[in-house]
C-alpha cells in the first residue's frame, strides 16, 4: 500500500495542492496504520494491543482522511461525472466500515473492548486498500482531463 502512495504521489504530485496534502495524508495513515499492525519494520508483541493513544491517533487520522476526501477533494475529482457515480458507492463502503471501526476503537477505554482489534483492523485495512485504488482511479481521471 505505501509503494501505492509513493507512485500515486509520483505520477499526480504538483498536479493539485488539495491532492498533494490529501495524498501525504494517506501516507501518514498508512505508516500509522502497519505500526497497529504490526507490519514490518515495526514489531509488536504477539497478542499484545497497541497503546490507545496511538490507536486513538490513527482514527483520528483515519477520520480527517475521509473528511479531507469529501470535503477538499471528491468536489474536485467528480468532473467526471460518470466514473464518479460509478465509483462513490464502492468508496462509501469503506467510509461505513473506517467510520464503524472509529466508533468502537477512537476511545477505548479497556482492553476488554479490543479482543477483535486485530481482525478488524486487518478487515479495515483491506477496504482502505480498495478505496486508495477507486481513489487513484478518479484522480487519474483528473489529472487526464487537465493535461
Amino acid at each position: 500500500m505505501l509503494t501505492g502512495v509513493e507512485q500515486a504521489k509520483q505520477k499526480w504530485g504538483g498536479a493539485h495542492n488539495a491532492i498533494d496534502n490529501w495524498l501525504a495524508e494517506r501516507q501518514l495513515l498508512l505508516v500509522m496504520y502497519c505500526e497497529l499492525a504490526g507490519l514490518p519494520p515495526y514489531d509488536k508483541a504477539a497478542n499484545a494491543l497497541p497503546d490507545k493513544e496511538r490507536i486513538s491517533e490513527f482514527c483520528g487520522l483515519l477520520m480527517d482522511y475521509l473528511s479531507a476526501g469529501y470535503f477538499e477533494v471528491y468536489e474536485k475529482l467528480s468532473e467526471g461525472e460518470e466514473l464518479a457515480d460509478q465509483l462513490y458507492p464502492q468508496i462509501a463502503e469503506s467510509t461505513d466500515a473506517a467510520l464503524s471501526f472509529n466508533d468502537k476503537y477512537a476511545e477505548l477505554d479497556s482492553d476488554a473492548n479490543a479482543q477483535n482489534f486485530d481482525v478488524e483492523l486487518s478487515n479495515l485495512g483491506q477496504l482502505l486498500e480498495e478505496r486508495f485504488e477507486f481513489e487513484d482511479k478518479l484522480i487519474n481521471n483528473l489529472h487526464s482531463e487537465h493535461v
